[in-house]
């Protein structure tokens, strides 16, 4: 099949641009209605791994003389229980007529009335697959004639570049999620971290550093973005980055960035591995603000991980926190002797020599990120 210069214009490059869309695909979508004069389209995504009560997600899309119409009532026609969405075979092409159920001709005339009402008397079905990752369905519609065969070969020939652009939206899917855990994890203890280049400028921050610093004009993800800092601090910070690129692993600097919040920012020298086709930071810039955990989930860790009982792990909590033995076991309405009395049952729980021993130990632990 020949490719012309509108089919990669209209179909092939918003596929991959739709990619970051949200929801995707949506130029793509509406290019595709109208190469194919559909009145109708709506393609469904549902990811593997997604829990039962999580929507799949539905991108509906109209053409003009349709625009003043309600969007398709999805349940509605999820429950005519067409031709199952799961057995049909990847990238092939289905008409109505082959998502009817003709074997219950009372099943079959329910399906065509509901069809009828919802504008429905043509249609294609196209499903998707992403390897066990995701599914998709694309499905065209059309109320007063049938599609046309140039229309069903538009819809056979982006088949294979729907389903890679769905694979490359699942694996982008699957990054964000970890990019999620980390920045989760590391917000809760107060830490945001800042990659910057040899010359100091941003080359990504992560949410907790999105929130605390102020960045120069321009998007999230624009090249060459800069901290906004007096003009002496920012000085500093580009000769630290310029020092540290060339310093040994492991050489680092400490930069005060706003005195006023007392918020110092730690510069490392980049040992960050990546895979594939990168620019590798040459430094790391990590920010750490005073957090503390949620404290009724801080102690319930505790004492699971080290089977303690409730007064116990409340009790080691308020020591990380700071408080001596007697001013925790007082404010938990203890008296110094049994304060004392748990403290030592306390040691020998969790296998410490002492106070010291046993802050150093819970905040090593799990508690701080609860």
């Amino acid at each position: 099949m020949t490719f012309l210069s509108a089919d990669q214009r209209e179909l092939f490059l918003p596929l991959i641009d739709g990619i970051h869309d949200n929801p995707p695909w949506g130029a793509f979508m509406r290019n595709l209605v109208a190469r194919t004069y559909a009145r109708r389209a709506f393609l469904v995504v549902v990811l593997a791994n997604a829990p039962a009560d999580q929507a799949p997600t539905v991108l509906h899309v109209t053409a003009p003389r349709a625009a003043n119409e309600p969007p398709l009532d999805m349940m509605r026609l999820d429950s005519l229980r067409l031709h199952p969405h799961s057995r049909m075979r990847p990238e092939r092409v289905y008409s109505l007529d082959e998502m009817l159920d003709y074997d219950r001709p009372e099943q079959l005339a329910h399906q065509r009335a509901v069809l009828e009402e919802m504008g429905i008397r043509y249609g294609r079905w196209l499903r998707i697959s992403a390897r066990g990752a995701a599914d998709a369905w694309l499905v065209l519609a059309r109320e007063r004639e049938d599609f046309t065969g140039s229309a069903v070969s538009t819809m056979s020939m982006i088949a294979p570049h729907l389903a890679a652009a769905l694979r490359t939206f699942c694996a982008l899917a699957a990054q964000r999620l970890q990019t999620a855990l980390a920045e989760d994890s590391l917000a809760r203890i107060g830490v945001g971290q800042v990659a910057f280049d040899v010359a100091g400028h941003v080359m990504a921050a992560d949410r907790e550093a999105e929130r605390l610093l102020t960045f120069s004009a321009g998007s999230s993800t624009t090249v060459g973005r800069k901290l906004q800092l007096l003009p002496e601090t920012g000085r500093q910070l580009e000769a630290h980055c310029a020092a540290l690129a060339s310093s040994p692993e492991g050489a680092c600097a400490a930069l005060l960035l706003d005195e006023r919040r007392d918020l110092w920012m730690l510069l490392r020298k980049s040992d960050l591995t990546l895979d594939g086709p990168h620019a590798a930071p040459a430094v790391i810039g990590t920010l750490r603000l005073e957090r503390y955990e949620n404290s009724a989930a801080a102690i319930r860790t505790i004492a699971a991980v080290h089977g303690l009982s409730a007064r116990e792990a409340a009790l080691a909590h308020a020591i990380t926190l700071g408080e001596s033995i007697v001013e925790a076991g007082r404010c938990l309405g203890l008296t110094t002797e049994t304060s004392r009395n748990y403290s030592k049952r306390i040691y020998a729980k969790t296998g410490t020599s002492g106070q010291a021993d046993l802050v150093r130990k819970l905040l090593n632990g799990l508690a701080p990120f609860s």
